[in-house]
């Protein structure tokens, strides 16, 4: 294909999977990556440039306008998501600020489609089994800057002649996740026969490999659909059977240490996407 996609977020746990599913698919991709991390994208056949940004929610309009020249589609990946922090975060504000900013650039430069990752905790995730209909509930400012994105720019960017889609995703697993989540800490205490202490593991939850989620975000970016999606695996499977599942794989289920660690009284007991 000859038109090119402008990727945020490429050098992150979820944008490199989304770069390598573009790659496959043969589209031209032009990555908007911050400065000195350039060297974490190897030399790639359809990688038309690099654009580099000492802190891409910082530039303007006109920045972003130019670097959107000759763009087709935007798949706007980036966002502060450091574990432990990036749910109650100020910079969550910087990031909704910067979108914006990169929306109306996006506009300014004649994109065609825009699209947008968010995430499942938008919804009111009381609700349990959650489809694009569930109404939206957000209780931490990373949620709330999402959810404030989506609503914006799914009212704004259409007005603008522009297509737009929102990826929500769910509990992502994988290559290239942080150390400290859950799954890499299970393969890193059972690889080393030493305990991984756990809560109770009886929350639901909806995970998914983010090499699939990668996948899935590409196809609605090369594709036709309009609004708010959901990037999950539709399958509901318990903590337990999750960590039960992979301790299976070292022969060790007898490491798996239930109930050590107190369940979060406000952690909600069931988040399963509806495809």
């Amino acid at each position: 294909m000859s038109a090119i996609v402008l990727l945020t977020g490429a050098t992150g746990f979820v944008g490199r999977q989304v770069l390598k599913a573009l790659i496959e698919q043969g589209a031209r991709v032009r990555a908007v990556v911050r400065d000195g991390k350039q060297n974490q994208i190897k030399a790639l056949d359809n990688l038309e440039s690099l654009v580099l940004s000492p802190d891409i929610f910082a530039e303007n309009v006109d920045w972003w306008a130019s670097a959107c020249q000759g763009i087709d589609t935007v798949i706007h990946v980036a966002w502060y998501a450091e574990p432990g922090k990036y749910l109650q975060s100020e910079k969550n504000l910087d990031c909704l600020l910067g979108t914006l900013q990169m929306a109306k650039g996006a506009a300014q430069a004649g994109v065609r489609r825009f699209v947008g990752i968010g995430t499942c905790f938008e919804y009111d995730l009381s609700t349990g089994m959650l489809s694009v209909d569930t109404p939206l509930r957000p209780l931490t400012p990373y949620a709330a800057a999402k959810a404030a994105a989506c609503m914006a720019l799914s009212q704004w960017l259409p007005e603008q002649g522009l297509e737009f889609a929102w990826c929500r995703l769910f509990y992502l697993y994988g290559e290239g996740e942080d150390a400290r989540r859950l799954v890499p800490y299970l393969r890193t205490r059972l690889a080393v026969k030493q305990p991984a202490e756990l809560t109770s593991g009886n929350q639901i939850r909806d995970f998914l490999d983010v090499n699939e989620a990668g996948r899935m975000i590409v196809e609605t970016a090369l594709g036709y659909r309009q609004g708010p999606i959901n990037i999950c695996s539709g399958y509901p499977i318990t903590v337990r059977q999750l960590a039960e599942q992979i301790a299976d794989e070292y022969g060790r289920r007898d490491l798996l240490k239930f109930g050590v660690r107190p369940d979060n009284l406000v952690d909600p007991p069931c988040v399963v996407g509806v495809k």
